[in-house]
């Protein structure tokens, strides 16, 4: 099965890598005004190779090669002693740091979509290495490295503490310190490009497969098992969004649909390794409506501006869904069962701790990091420029010219 399991990781390597570039681009660039969409497409982009050049350097070996119970050293820094007939389990090493790659690179460029049609360029590029080296790489240790979370039996099978806790939780915050767009939150135009926004979310969904069965590292029943729950959370999900608007607004939207998918996405990614199709369901329907009324929760009584509902969709959903792995597992219920000696009360205390000590890591860095960088970059754009828009002004280039 060498062959097979090696196979199957260089497709979901791809398939991470296709859910950033182009699918979260997309996304994300068909929900701001047209004057912002280039912006938005080139965040994503030199996150990207930002993210590439800091995960060669230190992220990788800060993650995965040994050290303290907090985090790993530098014995792998830019790949040292790592050559081509080096394993990782049954895989190229090589090939397991290209497919934890795609994650450090997906990780921060969710949080774009906090802060789009207002932030600098180069604020964006130096926050974004110092966030995966500060937060992500420790972060992933603890869980996926073999450090204190993970000793301590947490559950999260592709991400959910790892990158949509981390991301979510630093969106939030990135939000609140940058402060509103102009006219926020009743003034604001409409997304741009509905139809823009629904080829990223297609891509986003086809790409989640390898995002989720690849992070079983073979090709076997648990990769298959992860597949199969990952499509059925996102349909419910879909699905439960698009009926909860029409009834409540009398019309499903496109926009809708997509933001449900997502969402069951995020919601099942820490959980799709440990439960059933019935479990899939759940997860599905109750990602939809929670994350639906969390929009509105930091939108109008938190009075934050995070602009395409990062901390609702992603970080809430990432959270509800570690905490539901610890529920729906039960075998009854078609899932792999607890681990050995563990209790759902016990384990539910595991993935709670592990939900608190990160979104508390990540608030505590990413207030730092918006102190210190802000004093030698720009933060906030001026407001001329943010009313005529960054393509333009930052780029200087146009996303449509008629």
């Amino acid at each position: 099965m060498v062959g097979a399991d090696t196979a199957w990781i260089l497709t979901s390597t791809v398939l991470v890598l296709f859910m950033t570039l182009p699918g979260l681009a997309l996304f994300y660039a068909g929900l701001v005004r047209a004057p912002n969409v280039l912006s938005v497409l080139m965040h994503c982009f030199s996150i990207a190779c930002v993210a590439t050049l800091v995960w060669l350097a230190v992220g990788y070996s800060l993650a995965f090669s040994e050290g303290t119970a907090w985090v790993g050293g530098l014995s792998k820094a830019f790949l040292l002693g790592v050559g081509a007939d080096s394993l990782s389990g049954t895989i190229p090493e090589t090939l397991f740091f290209m497919f934890q790659m795609t994650f450090a690179i997906i990780t921060p460029a969710l949080i774009v979509g906090a802060f789009v049609e207002r932030i600098g360029f180069a604020f964006v590029l130096l926050f974004s290495a110092l966030w995966l080296v500060l937060v992500y790489a420790p972060v992933t240790h603890w869980v996926w490295g073999g450090g204190w979370l993970a000793e301590m039996g947490v559950m999260d099978f592709a991400g959910g503490i790892v990158v949509h806790t981390t991301a979510g939780v630093s969106a939030l915050v990135l939000a609140k310190m940058l402060g509103s767009r102009r006219g926020f939150p009743r003034e604001l135009r409409p997304p741009h490009s509905p139809g823009l926004t629904m080829i990223g979310a297609a891509m986003l969904w086809v790409g989640w497969f390898g995002f989720n069965a690849g992070s079983a590292l073979a090709a076997d029943g648990s990769a298959a098992m992860a597949m199969t729950v990952t499509h059925i959370s996102a349909a419910t999900a879909a699905l439960t969004w698009a009926i909860y608007e029409w009834v409540r607004y009398g019309k499903p939207s496109l926009v809708g649909i997509c933001t449900g998918m997502v969402a069951g996405l995020a919601t099942i990614t820490p959980a799709s390794g440990y439960v059933g199709p019935l479990g899939a369901v759940i997860i599905g329907l109750t990602s939809a409506l929670l994350c639906q009324w969390a929009i509105g929760w930091v939108k109008h009584l938190m009075k934050i501006d995070d602009s395409l509902d990062v901390f609702a969709v992603h970080g809430l959903g990432g959270m509800w869904g570690t905490l539901m792995a610890a529920v729906l597992c039960a075998e009854s219920l078609g899932g792999s069962g607890l681990p050995e000696g563990a209790t759902m009360a016990s384990q539910l205390g595991v993935q709670a701790i592990g939900i608190g000590a990160t979104a508390l890591w990540s608030v505590v860095v990413t207030v730092l990091l918006v102190v210190v960088l802000r004093m030698f970059v720009t933060f906030r754009i001026d407001e001329d420029i943010e009313i005529e828009g960054l393509d333009v002004n930052i780029h200087g280039e146009r996303g449509y010219i008629f």
